[in-house]
């Protein structure tokens, strides 16, 4: 597993100067992930919703993966018609907690790992703009297991400013406090990864690729579009 770890100066936890923020890029060596991200991001194939919505999945199985690698195990045995066979289990399944109404096919590709998961939805989406430099996050239904001391997936394809997904993690934590958090999505903006790093150092970061900016509407640049549009169509 490839991960970067960056310094990051956290003034919100003022018992340590420096907290490691861990971010997983999984295009970041040669793999099929880069094959799936390129439909993804293609306007061609990007007509074809369904085969859209399967490459969500797909990079969502694939993250899933690499983030089973860092959660606790515990050993067991599994009977065999011949014997008996040591292993590894998952100690507890994560809790998959994702944004509507993109993260839906995204979500889906971790279900098909962490197939025993409890599962948190939301609804928030960008809301008014104030001023030229910030908008409102409107978040207006939430739904979530008990999170204390559990390990929790918080998932959205396009991780662009980062204000969504703080707001909606903080939101979660009424439900208790988990073990650890994983962040996941499927392409970020360096400026997205930047506010993470500096206001939830204590989350790990897991995208499938880190794109070259936000333009001044707050998409990701190359990025790929409108996640939610591609999958289920336009909407008012």
């Amino acid at each position: 597993m490839c991960c970067i770890i960056v310094a990051a100066n956290v003034t919100s936890q003022p018992q340590t100067a420096y907290t490691p923020f861990i971010m997983f890029v999984l295009t970041q060596q040669p793999s099929i992930a880069n094959h799936f991200l390129a439909e993804l991001r293609d306007a061609n194939v990007q007509q074809d919703r369904m085969r859209f919505r399967r490459n969500l999945e797909r990079i969502g199985e694939l993250l899933a993966y690499e983030i089973s690698k860092s959660l606790p195990y515990r050993h067991a045995e599994v009977t065999t018609p011949l014997g008996k066979a040591a292993t590894r289990l998952l100690r507890q399944p994560p809790v998959l907690a994702t944004i509507l109404r993109a993260s839906l096919p995204f979500h889906q590709g971790f279900l098909h790992f962490f197939d025993q998961a409890d599962n948190a939805f939301i609804g928030a989406y960008r809301g008014h703009h104030i001023g030229e430099d910030e908008f409102e996050v409107e978040m207006d239904y939430i739904t979530a297991p008990d999170l204390q001391d559990r390990t929790l997936i918080l998932m959205d394809p396009m991780l662009a400013t980062g204000r969504s997904i703080e707001k909606v993690y903080h939101a979660l934590l009424r439900f208790g406090i988990p073990a650890q958090t994983h962040i996941a999505a499927v392409i970020a903006s360096p400026e997205g990864v930047a506010y993470l790093q500096n206001r939830m150092s204590e989350c790990r970061l897991w995208v499938g690729a880190v794109d070259e900016k936000l333009d001044s509407h707050y998409y990701i640049v190359p990025g790929l579009g409108d996640a939610g549009d591609l999958s289920f169509g336009p909407k008012l």
